[in-house]
């Protein structure tokens, strides 16, 4: 399963706009036993939390009866904590709350445990975290190949590539939850893996590092002895910073002469709008997004690395420079949230193919995060069109469908990238911009 989308997280509650709706949800027709004579347990705070700002701040197209909802999941909490009511511990609500999410029926809102929500900050802020910085996809049963190492990472360190095969672990078959016990507890581990048939050992232990995976560049042979530029943006969290290094790179890639440029976003799970906005701008000169929700609308022009919104900057990036030449977007089912919105956006603007599976499914919405508790709460707010009316699509079908199942994976593991390869083939055919950003107006 991709990871959860998520965007920049506001923890400001706006509970006036609905105050009665608070007495609803704090009142004693909801609440049970002592709890209706004042006393509320900690898993009754966290649950009302929750439930007052499904009421008040969701803004996405679930139509279920969010009043219902809460009186159906009361109940289920009651049940739970009728051991003890007045001392209910706050874990208890944590199932509860995940089952409401779910029933809600929108997949942009869910429940964090506390768990969740440290990943969630340190993340979102760039913070540090025990982490090996290596990402892994599912190969015959408990086995995993590597996708991506971190640059300066533990596991780049060791010399892990993408394309290794994990098989062993302390001598052992390789199993993903001895793997994840070793990084929370930072022990050191011998890895057997293979490369291209070859065997290999690592020694990694996990170490606190940043979460911060920036953008990064490299070349492959193009047609000829062209070289084709390769833009991978992992992510659009990365405490900031993911916009500035897109226009940097861009201009690398103009420096080197590349013919062409590939942006690699597989496993890109979103993260912040501005940034993803920003970024997009070293490929379309300009771009204009009307956000809706239950407030009313708001438009957004960027431009050239500025990003405008209801006539406030709100961003920009230092030296921008725009791509012109060919271009293609990779993306896959991991693919989610704002990493849609820049696929959706080349695809609108006509830049290039987007090539590779049908995305994640998350990109027509903006979510926020609240603290609730010791963990979270995401929520849907709203919901993006362009200025003409036409919605952003949830999913983006690629303009060349490929897919990326297990027989990809094996090619991996021989050196063989085949939807890189697939994406340089198609610049070929790629158009080029030809309009002057210094002249285009938004």
């Amino acid at each position: 399963m991709p990871p959860r989308p998520v965007r920049p997280a506001s923890l400001l509650l706006r509970a006036a706009r609905a105050p009665g709706l608070a007495a609803l949800l704090l009142g004693a027709s909801l609440l049970p036993g002592a709890a209706a004579q004042g006393v509320v347990s900690p898993a009754q705070a966290v649950f009302n939390r929750v439930n007052l700002l499904i009421q008040t701040e969701y803004g996405g197209l679930s139509t279920v009866d969010r009043e219902a909802l809460t009186r159906e999941y009361q109940a289920r909490l009651d049940a739970v904590c009728a051991p003890s009511p007045t001392t209910c511990d706050e874990a208890k609500a944590y199932p509860v709350l995940e089952a409401e999410l779910t029933a809600l029926g929108d997949d942009h809102s869910f429940f964090q445990t506390p768990e969740d929500y440290q990943e969630f900050v340190a993340s979102v802020t760039g913070g540090n975290r025990l982490q090996f910085g290596v990402k892994l996809a599912r190969l015959d049963g408990q086995n995993r190949v590597v996708t991506e190492v971190v640059p300066g990472s533990v596991a780049a360190e060791a010399g892990l590539r993408r394309g290794d095969v994990l098989l062993t672990l302390n001598g052992q078959p390789y199993v993903y939850e001895d793997l994840r016990r070793a990084r929370e507890e930072g022990r050191t581990i011998t890895l057997g893996a293979e490369r291209q048939g070859q065997p290999l050992t690592v020694t990694v232990t996990a170490r606190e590092s940043s979460t911060r995976d920036l953008p990064r560049l490299s070349f492959v042979p193009g047609a000829g002895s062209s070289e084709v530029a390769v833009l991978r943006i992992p992510t659009f969290l990365s405490g900031g910073g993911v916009a500035q290094g897109v226009h940097d790179l861009v201009g690398q890639a103009q420096a080197r002469g590349a013919s062409g440029l590939i942006v690699d976003l597989r496993g890109n799970g979103g993260g912040s709008l501005s940034e993803c906005d920003s970024a997009v701008s070293a490929f379309v000169p300009s771009l204009t997004r009307v956000a809706r929700s239950p407030d009313g609308n708001a438009r957004t022009v960027v431009s050239r690395g500025t990003r405008v919104e209801g006539g406030q900057l709100l961003g920009s990036v230092r030296n921008p420079n725009l791509w012109a030449g060919p271009v293609a977007v990779l993306v896959d089912s991991g693919s989610a949230s704002c990493s849609e919105f820049f696929a959706f956006e080349m695809q609108y603007a006509r830049r290039g193919p987007v090539i590779g599976e049908e995305t994640a499914g998350v990109g027509n919405t903006a979510t926020r995060v609240w603290q609730a508790g010791e963990g979270a709460v995401q929520l849907t707010i709203l919901n993006y069109a362009k200025p003409d009316g036409t919605p952003y699509p949830q999913s983006i079908q690629p303009d060349e469908a490929r897919a990326q199942g297990e027989a990809e994976l094996r090619l991996l593991t021989q050196g063989t990238d085949a939807l890189l390869q697939a994406g340089v083939q198609a610049l070929q055919r790629a158009p080029t911009l030809s309009l002057d950003p210094f002249r285009s107006r938004p």
